[in-house]
């Protein structure tokens, strides 16, 4: 390969370096049939797919490239946070190659809210002190690759979104609305672990966006209290008989470890 590498270079001029042949050679034995190569992706979007082993991984991040636009930067980002893995471990087997063969398919509220949101981006150092105007202005800052994270469908309204129940004010930390499932998002953001009180909270804010803000052809808002770590305990009781789109996940400032995500996804794909 590197004999060939050279000889084609100085036949043909760049393009045919020892990495750039050992991709093509990997093109070939992935996709042998030319017709399932789609001429809508850049050869450099192929280099970053063709680093994937795992077919079904690869595949679903080429849908989404296709459907998302991702550039070849969004793409490799979102395959270093693990996001196939990370919306796997939610399905069964039967729903892991759904999502490998469709990509992802926004039904209900569960598929736009992960567990665990990655943030990465902020630069912000695990253990590094800071607050929840701080953090929020850090979101706010690197909005587009916030808008990244939460995936499809969501459009930026506005940040501290000022709500007025009787006497009292009230803000809202992030406000989106989603574009497919026709509802607006209201983020929370909290500093350290939620607090039932947090919950609570964000019912009336839900409570008062069906009332005050929604539209008659809008379905019912969603709630997420995005959180540096969750009791489980705390957040069922404290949900419990509410009747809203309430969510409570967690964020982290890196990124996941891949191969731990991968090999509790086997788990789930070999566990039928």
């Amino acid at each position: 390969m590197r004999k060939l590498s050279k000889r084609l270079t100085l036949q043909l001029g760049k393009g045919c370096s020892l990495s750039n042949l050992h991709n093509m050679r990997r093109l070939y034995l992935y996709y042998p049939k030319f017709q399932t190569v789609s001429g809508k992706l850049s050869w450099s979007h192929w280099c970053e797919l063709l680093e994937i082993d795992d077919s079904l991984e690869r595949q679903f991040y080429e849908n989404e490239c296709l459907t998302q636009h991702w550039g070849v930067r969004a793409l490799r980002r979102q395959i270093d946070s693990g996001l196939f893995m990370r919306l796997a471990q939610s399905h069964d087997k039967a729903g892991v190659l759904a999502l490998a063969e469709k990509g992802q398919i926004i039904r209900s509220p569960q598929d736009v809210v992960k567990d665990t949101f990655v943030l990465e981006f902020l630069g912000i150092p695990e253990g590094k002190r800071y607050s929840e105007s701080s953090l929020e202005k850090a979101l706010i800052d690197n909005m587009q690759k916030f808008l990244l994270e939460l995936g499809k469908g969501f459009a930026f309204i506005g940040e501290q979104y000022p709500i007025q129940i009787g006497n009292t004010h009230y803000y809202v930390d992030l406000v989106f609305y989603h574009a497919i499932l026709k509802c607006y998002i209201l983020i929370d953001l909290k500093r350290a672990g939620v607090k039932h009180y947090d919950i609570g909270q964000m019912n009336m804010y839900l409570g008062y966006f069906a009332n005050e803000v929604s539209h008659s052809d809008d379905n019912k808002p969603i709630g997420i209290v995005l959180c540096h770590s969750k009791n489980e305990l705390v957040v069922e009781y404290a949900t419990y008989g509410m009747d809203s789109n309430i969510f409570v996940s967690k964020y982290q400032m890196y990124l996941p470890n891949r191969e731990e995500l991968r090999r509790m996804v086997q788990s789930i794909i070999e566990a039928e």
